[in-house]
């Protein structure tokens, strides 16, 4: 009996050790999938996750978000305002997930997405309608009061009718987000999910990183 006590004494240790080094492999993974600037996730962990969310849904919506001036804050504040901006507009989409029960990622640059359960129409608008009262306000740095906004498409998707993937989705959000952007409006939502645009390399025809491009914000 005394040999197995310290058989177990001497193995503590060791259990322990791993434990701790699985522990710390884990928030080096969680860290690695994160933006290391706003603290959301990156492309390739919320499309992991994104796609989860609208496999077990019945109904999910898809959100596209891109800042309306934050080009004009990197210009004229430099890029450390710049920033500013992008940690200030992660808070609030995170904050805006938590209620929401999504996941939200930044996906490069000033362009984030969401993917949301959503149980009508009416609900959408409503989380829109929040999503842009939060990124409208103003946005302090060393003094300054930063006013960027955000123009976004949403595409709401229903699970039992539709088979489309989360890649065709986006890139529906993406024309909804650039007609709002055209408009002047804060926000559009799909009519359906067929595709008006030409697209490059899966993205509408003219964004950046597609071939052909203007290599210009849209």
């Amino acid at each position: 009996m005394s040999g197995t006590f310290a058989a177990l004494a001497a193995a503590a240790p060791l259990a322990a050790g791993w434990s701790l080094h699985g522990l710390q492999l884990h928030r080096r993974i969680e860290a690695a999938r994160r933006d290391p600037l706003t603290g959301l996730l990156t492309r390739e962990a919320f499309n992991e996750r994104a796609a989860r969310i609208k496999e077990v849904s019945r109904r999910s919506a898809v959100f596209l978000i891109d800042l309306d001036r934050f080009k004009q804050v990197n210009d004229t504040y430099g890029h450390a305002a710049g920033d500013a901006v992008l940690q200030a507009v992660g808070q609030r989409l995170a904050a805006w997930n938590d209620v929401n029960g999504g996941t939200v990622a930044r996906l490069g640059g000033d362009e984030f997405a969401a993917v949301t359960d959503v149980l009508s129409h009416a609900e959408l608008v409503w989380m829109l309608d929040e999503v842009t009262r939060s990124l409208d306000e103003p946005i302090g740095f060393e003094g300054r009061s930063l006013e960027v906004g955000a123009s976004i498409g949403a595409v709401m998707f229903d699970s039992r009718s539709n088979a489309a993937d989360l890649s065709s989705l986006l890139r529906l959000a993406d024309e909804e987000m650039y007609r709002a952007k055209r408009a002047g409006a804060p926000w559009m939502t799909a009519v359906d999910l067929l595709p008006d645009c030409a697209t490059v390399n899966g993205r509408r025809a003219g964004r950046r990183g597609t071939a052909g491009g203007t290599g210009a914000a849209a």
